[in-house]
C-alpha cells in the first residue's frame, strides 16, 4: 500500500510557487520500487484503488442521506494525460443517480455573453450528489493565457497583464469560497504527464483504429505550446491551492498510479467530512412502527383460511 504521508506531499500548500519542473510525473508510491519491480507496484495500486472505489460508493449514500453537502472535483490536464480513463476507473463504483459529469468544450455564443463562471455555476453539483468537471473554469485562465486573442472576443478593449489574471485568480478563489461555506467540497487535480509520455500516447493513438478517433490535429498544435502551458498551470495553481479548495498535482506517466492517488484522495476527504445516516426521531419511530403494523396486518387479512378439514 502506498504511505499516507507520500499522498499528502502531492497537495499543494497555499501560498506556495508551484515548479512542476521538480514535480514528479512517474511515480511508484513505494521507496522500494526498485526491489518489488512493476508488477508488484502495480498491485498494490490496484489495490488501493480498488479499496478507495468501495469507500466511495458507501459514502456516496451517505451524502445522499444527509443532503447537507456535495463534492466537485476538478480534472485539468494537458492532452492524453488520462482524465477520461481517471474519471470512468475512479468512479465506476458510485451510483450514478448521485454522480454526474460535465466535459466542457469550447463556449457558446450564449456563454461569450455572459461572465467566465456563468456556464460552469450552471452545472454545479446539487446537495447530496457528486459533480465532476473534466476541465472547468481554469480553462479561463489557462487556455486563454496562452492564447489572450480569445479573451478579447469577450471583454472590452484593455490590458491582459499581470493585475488582470490576478483578477481573475482572485474571482475563482472567492467562487469556490463561496461554495465551500456552502456544504460543497471542491477537490482540484492536475494530471502532471511529462512531454514524453504525452508524445508515446499520441502516436499510440494512432497506431490504434479504436483510439485514433481521440486524435485532433489541434491536440499536435497546442503541445508546440507546452512551455507555455506549464508557465499557466504554474501561475493558476499556486493562486488558487487555498486550505477551502486544494490543489493536488497528481503524477500520471503511469495511469494505475495516477488513479489510485486520486481515489484515495477524494475517499479521504469525503471520510474526513465524519457524515453519518440521519438520525430518526421518537416521532419518526412510532410512525415507522405504525407503518410496519399496518403493513403486517395487511398480510394477515390477505393470507387464506383454513378449513375445518385440515
Amino acid at each position: 500500500m502506498f504511505d499516507p504521508k507520500d499522498l499528502k506531499a502531492f497537495r499543494v500548500q497555499p501560498g506556495t510557487k508551484l515548479d512542476l519542473s521538480k514535480c514528479p510525473t512517474d511515480w511508484t508510491g513505494t521507496r522500494d520500487a526498485r526491489k518489488l519491480g512493476k508488477d508488484q507496484v502495480k498491485k498494490r495500486a490496484l489495490a488501493l484503488l480498488d479499496k478507495s472505489r468501495a469507500e466511495l460508493a458507501a459514502t456516496q449514500e451517505i451524502i445522499y442521506a444527509t443532503n447537507t453537502n456535495s463534492v466537485l472535483i476538478v480534472f485539468q490536464a494537458m492532452d492524453a494525460a488520462g482524465k477520461d480513463g481517471t474519471i470512468q476507473h475512479v468512479m465506476s463504483g458510485v451510483d450514478p443517480q448521485g454522480c454526474q459529469v460535465f466535459s466542457f468544450k469550447r463556449p457558446s455564443e450564449e456563454d461569450l455573453d455572459h461572465d467566465f463562471l456563468w456556464r460552469y455555476a450552471k452545472c454545479l453539483p446539487e446537495r447530496g450528489r457528486i459533480g465532476i468537471f473534466n476541465r472547468s473554469y481554469y480553462e479561463e485562465v489557462l487556455v486563454v493565457r496562452v492564447h489572450p486573442e480569445l479573451v478579447d472576443r469577450q471583454l472590452p478593449s484593455g490590458k491582459r497583464d499581470k493585475a488582470f489574471w490576478a483578477a481573475r485568480y482572485e474571482d475563482i478563489n472567492g467562487f469556490e469560497h463561496h461554495l465551500v461555506r456552502n456544504g460543497t467540497i471542491v477537490l482540484k487535480f492536475f494530471l502532471h504527464l511529462s512531454k514524453e509520455e504525452q508524445r508515446h500516447r499520441f502516436i499510440a493513438r494512432l497506431d490504434d483504429p479504436k483510439k485514433a478517433w481521440k486524435y485532433s490535429a489541434s491536440d499536435l498544435a497546442e503541445r508546440q505550446y507546452w512551455d507555455d502551458y506549464q508557465k499557466a498551470y504554474e501561475d493558476a495553481i499556486s493562486a488558487t491551492s487555498t486550505e477551502w479548495a486544494p490543489w493536488y498535482v497528481i503524477p500520471a506517466d503511469r495511469k494505475y498510479v495516477a488513479r489510485a492517488l486520486v481515489a484515495d484522495t477524494i475517499a479521504t476527504a469525503i471520510r474526513e467530512l465524519g457524515l453519518k445516516y440521519p438520525k430518526v426521531s421518537k416521532e419518526e419511530r412510532r410512525a415507522l412502527a405504525e407503518a410496519r403494523a399496518q403493513l403486517e396486518r395487511e398480510g394477515e387479512t390477505k393470507r387464506p383460511k383454513k378449513s375445518s378439514s385440515e
